[in-house]
């Protein structure tokens, strides 16, 4: 696979054709995009790019085919989708111009409403098309004209079998998260729908991993793309603190309710299965926590209206499993909590940067058991970072914490009441990420 490379930290590769610079834009004010996009940009407050925003849309504009690799978080949405939108106001073609597949339900939908926020009456209606919501809507969506797509592997697979979407006037096709459309099994899917796409296209890969099968996709499906890599995927953001705490496992819980009532913004907490995540969220609620949960055996539309009210802030603590590690995308999670440690050491990273976003600063937070030591120093080995560990007395008298949250009921306060003379303040906290 030839390609051209941009990056932050890797020097050119030894097949690398050129070295193309990264884009200098300090200001979206100053790029080449059109004023129609300058506009919806700042009404929705969006100044300055990320640097895979900064790199990648000026690359997509020229109409070349881009590889990038970044942390979680970064903005690699945005990145798509200004050309994408950009494509649609200057080709005014009738059909369907762009597609973009991802993973996940949640993340399909958080795709369309970066979009719908991207447009006016000059742009249409995306069409989203996924598993377990009405198909009859999403048929509408397609027939109404949509110019653009977002689906999941298996829904739109299953709608072209039976033709029931054509793609003969597409030209820019999107891989969002390819190494997780990977991990979940999607390539004879996405290699049949790439099938039935035009041969000449501009193809745009993020993924947050380059692994062995994410190559493979690129060589059989890219022309010479553009290689854009800034920072270590396989590490988490410098922007995340991340401390981990030894507690028996019979207090995790009270060490959880500690962190909850330190902690003033929201917290995302990462449950390993279905029925850990309900245990934990009904715990939560009935100590008066404002609290949703997010697994796979949730409808969808429970899990969108837990999602919302996540987003919204009417929820204050989301309960998840790994289907939320990277599906989920809310901007100002004060906190990551890992409540089990994940079962493989990539889930690590995507927990970890569902916080820090954008720029932002984040917190991440892991309970772990004597009996679980090993597992955490095989984590740090594999992962090339270092946890700091902080101790913690949880038995010994504390001071009143700063934080107190909201209640759902007289109960839930009384019992608030009682317990919070007996919940202390955290000791200090730090934590070092190796470079």
């Amino acid at each position: 696979m030839d390609s051209n490379t941009v990056s932050q930290e890797q020097p050119q590769s030894a097949h690398a054709q050129t070295q193309a610079q990264p884009a200098a834009a300090p200001l979206f004010s100053t790029m080449a995009i059109s004023a129609y996009m300058k506009d919806r940009l700042a009404q929705n407050k969006f100044v300055t790019p990320t640097p895979v925003q900064a790199s990648a849309i000026p690359q997509a504009l020229a109409g070349k085919d881009v590889l990038a690799t970044a942390q979680t978080g970064t903005g690699k949405t945005l990145a798509f989708l200004v050309p994408v939108v950009e494509h649609m106001l200057r080709e005014k073609t009738q059909g369907i111009a762009a597609l973009v597949l991802v993973p996940t339900r949640e993340l399909a939908m958080q795709v369309v409403e970066t979009y719908n926020a991207l447009r006016d009456r000059r742009l249409g209606h995306a069409a989203l098309v996924v598993g377990g919501l009405s198909e009859n809507t999403q048929l509408t969506a397609l027939r109404r004209g949509a110019r653009l797509v977002v689906a999941t592997p298996g829904r739109l697979e299953d709608f072209l079998s039976r033709r029931l979407v054509n793609f003969r006037d597409l030209r820019i096709l999107i891989l969002d998260e390819a190494d997780r459309m990977l991990d979940m099994g999607f390539l004879p899917a996405i290699k049949r729908i790439v099938t039935a796409l035009p041969r000449e296209r501009q193809t745009l890969c993020f993924s947050a991993t380059l692994e062995a099968s994410v190559a493979h996709l690129v060589h059989d499906y890219m022309k010479s793309p553009v290689r854009i890599s800034f920072g270590s995927v396989s590490k988490p953001s410098e922007n995340v603190r991340i401390q981990a705490f030894e507690v028996p496992s019979d207090k995790k819980m009270q060490m959880l309710m500690r962190l909850l009532r330190q902690e003033s913004g929201r917290v995302l907490i990462f449950a390993r299965t279905k029925r850990g995540a309900d245990r934990l969220s009904w715990a939560l609620d009935r100590d008066g926590f404002d609290v949703a949960v997010i697994h796979g055996d949730r409808s969808q539309s429970q899990r969108n209206a837990a999602l919302a009210g996540f987003q919204q802030g009417r929820v204050r603590v989301l309960v998840a499993t790994d289907v939320a590690s990277r599906g989920i995308h809310v901007q100002d999670v004060a906190q990551v909590i890992n409540y089990d440690l994940p079962e493989i050491a990539e889930d690590f990273i995507h927990r970890v940067g569902r916080t820090g976003r954008a720029g932002g600063r984040g917190v991440a937070t892991t309970l772990f058991s004597r009996e679980q030591r090993t597992d955490l120093m095989q984590l740090e080995r594999k992962l090339g970072i270092r946890i700091e560990r902080p101790r913690i007395e949880l038995d010994t008298p504390a001071a009143e914490p700063q934080h107190q949250p909201s209640h759902n009921s007289r109960q839930a306060a009384r019992i608030h009441a009682d317990r919070k003379s007996r919940i202390g303040r955290l000791p200090g906290e730090f934590l070092q990420v190796q470079a």
